[in-house]
Parts: structure tokens; sequence; C-alpha cells
């Protein structure tokens, strides 16, 4: 098909021309004497992007399901008890791996379309007298559903309880898109991937450990080699890794945290708020609702959109993949076949956002799901335009 490809999933995100060309070198020595003045740079601003001053960020191989791994190993052992909560595909597969390393985990079924239930949880933790919880899990952004969840609210849960288990947050589509504050909510690991929010492709789990997440290493007893945060702390205090590391993908990411940093946090957040915005008044004005039941648990990385009942939302990707050579994403597991998702994060601006919505529209109409052609898309202009002001107006702030 003549022309470009259009990629609007929630992962991997296009890769900017900027960091493309960053990763465009040859190969280069992992030990050569001057590779600290390389890396502890980067490990000191990659601290920025969690907005934390005392936890220590790790980078391995890996995509996020490997950064999970990197998590739950290094802070605990076979048997200890996990409250957790599923609401999605990824949530679940949380959970799943935790199980597989033989926890004990307490996980609360959630309808899809809600987040973490924090009300729930507080009444566990306060319950939980003898404190048998060891950590406690939260899903940030549940990809599959298009639901956020209130960190800062588990925190308080835990906090209330005067609870020590671990809070260790999967954040891999949502660091690098909208606000995570490690340190003001009181994350102990945090897990991110390269192909989100960091613009890169997959291959890096990069992940953020505190203080008291780094004590736990000392206690953990959970089988690992590859994942051995044990390494990385001693390879990395000189500048170095403990094995072959991913040079392109570091260059890359180099690239990645000088772009968010020059942009400004604040305005990389709110320009994710404003694309995700401009997407919910197009799905308001085709008549469709979201996954996200409520506004509370809207995504700003991606949204999870109802087909009506009698469509296949899986039929409307693979129609707009066939017909417009535009990637938007399926639905999974229990909403399978029932809605369609669009990924609005990473590189992406007002004009590229309207090319997922003028897409969608397109497909939907082929197939005979009754919106009006145009509708979704004037919507999203009229918001776009009526907000650019206040975009502009933002100061970068890191």
């Amino acid at each position: 098909m003549a022309g470009r490809s259009f990629l609007f999933i929630p992962g991997p995100t296009n890769v900017p021309e900027r960091i493309l060309n960053a990763m465009h070198i040859s190969q280069e020595d992992m030990r050569a004497f001057d590779f600290p003045n390389f890396t502890l740079p980067l490990f000191r601003d990659l601290k920025k992007i969690f907005k934390t001053k005392d936890g220590q960020v790790f980078i391995f191989p890996a995509s996020g399901t490997g950064g999970w791994e990197a998590a739950i190993t290094n802070t605990l052992s076979p048997g200890d008890k996990v409250l957790a909560s599923g609401f999605g595909h990824f949530s679940n597969l949380f959970i799943d791996l935790c199980q597989r390393q033989k926890m004990d985990v307490q996980a609360l079924e959630v309808d899809w379309g809600e987040g973490v239930p924090v009300e729930k949880y507080a009444d566990i933790l306060k319950k939980d007298k003898n404190y048998k919880i060891k950590a406690v899990l939260a899903t940030h952004n549940e990809t599959a559903t298009g639901v956020t969840s209130d960190v800062a609210a588990v925190r308080k849960a835990l906090d209330e309880a005067k609870h020590p288990a671990l809070l260790i947050v999967d954040g891999v589509s949502s660091i690098a898109s909208f606000d995570f504050r490690m340190d003001e909510w009181g994350v102990d690991v945090a897990i991110s991937g390269s192909q989100k929010g960091f613009m890169l492709p997959t291959g890096l789990a990069i992940l953020c450990f505190s203080e008291k997440a780094l004590k736990a290493r000392l206690s953990a007893k959970c089988p690992r080699c590859f994942f051995d945060i044990e390494d990385m702390i001693k390879a990395n205090a000189n500048g170095f890794f403990p094995y072959t590391p991913a040079m392109i993908m570091l260059r890359g990411l180099r690239a990645s945290v000088d772009m968010l940093l020059e942009e400004g946090l604040n305005k990389v957040f709110a320009r994710h708020h404003r694309m995700a915005e401009a997407v919910r008044r197009a799905v308001a004005a085709w008549g469709l609702k979201l996954v996200a039941k409520e506004p509370k648990w809207h995504s700003d990385t991606v949204s999870a959109i109802y087909v009506p009942a009698g469509f296949d939302g899986n039929e409307v990707v693979r129609h707009a993949n066939r017909r417009f050579n535009l990637a938007l994403s399926v639905s999974l597991a229990k909403i399978a076949g029932k809605a369609f998702r669009i990924g609005h994060l990473g590189d992406l601006n007002e004009l590229m956002v309207l090319t997922p919505i003028t897409g969608a529209e397109m497909a939907m109409k082929d197939l005979g799901i009754p919106i009006q052609l145009g509708s979704g898309v004037a919507a999203a202009q009229e918001y776009l335009r009526k907000t650019a002001k206040d975009i502009k107006s933002l100061k970068p702030m890191k």
C-alpha cells in the first residue's frame, strides 16, 4: 500500500526521528574507560522521570514483564502474602507472575472498567494486625481497559493502617506519560518499559527501587540470577553493567530522557491529557462508551471503546489495518470483541491524534456501526482548537 503505516496502539509507540538517529550508531565497547561518563548521568536523569531523590534506577534488557519479575524476586520470598487486584488482562498477568513465584496472593476481582479498589485494600490492611501481607500491588494504568488507578490513595491506605508492606507499582503504560511521583506517593518499586512513554522500541525494563525495597533484597529468597539487582548495584556504582547491556537502546534512552526533560514533564503530562481528552470527546460524539466506567478511571495513554451489541470491536481493528494501514489495538480476554483500543501516548501531537479518530470512524462506518462520519473528528478538532492556548501557556518544569 502506498504511503506510510499509522501506529496507534498502547505500545510500542512511534519512535521519534531524534531517537532513531541516536540509535543509528556503530557498536561500541561497554567496558571502555570513559563509559561511566555516559551511564552515570543517565541514571541520575532517569530519577527525575520517576520523581525520586533517594531511589535507585535499574535498567534491564527486557520487557515490562521482565520488570515485574525483577521487582518481585528481589523483594519477596516464596510463600509471602501479597495483596493484589485484577481488573484487566495485564493486572491479571501480574498476579499470575506472583503465583508462579509461589507467592500467597490475595487477588481481589474487580469489574473491568474500574481500577484498584482502594477502600477494600484499606479494610484488608487494617485487619492485617500481624502484618502477614508483605507487599501491595497496584497497576497504575491497566492497558487492556484504559483505566487509571489512584496510587496516592493506596499509599494513604497503607499509612492509615500503619502497615509496613511494600508498595509495588506497575507503571509500564503510565510513567513518562502522566504524573508519577515515586517519593511523594511512597512507592517502593516502580516498573516501566521502554516501548511506551519513553518512545523507544521494546527491549528495556526500567525500574526504580526505594531504600526500603533495596533493603528487602537482603532477605528475599526468590531464585534469581539475570534479574538480581545485587549484581546491578555493584556494577552500576562505577557506571558499568554486570553483563553486556543493550547499548543501542541505551543511546536511544538518553535521547528520550533529554526530550522529556526539555519539553518539561508538566507539559508532557498536559499534552497527554489533552490528546486523550480529544479521543474521549470523539467517542462521546460517536454515541459510544468507554470501558472505563467513570471519569476518575479515565486513562491518558489509552482509550478502550465499546462497540454496539452485535458488532465486533476486533473486526474494526482488522478492517482499519487492511483498508487504511492503521494499527489500532484489539480488546482482550473478558471483553474480547466487545471493544477496540486507541493508544494515544508517546510522541504525539494534534494532527497525529486525529488520525486514529478518522480511521476508526471510517472503519466503523464500513462495518455498519451507526455513527455519523465526521462527528468524532469534529468534536476532537473543536476541543483541540479551544485548548491550544492552554498548553502553549505552560512553562516547562523538570
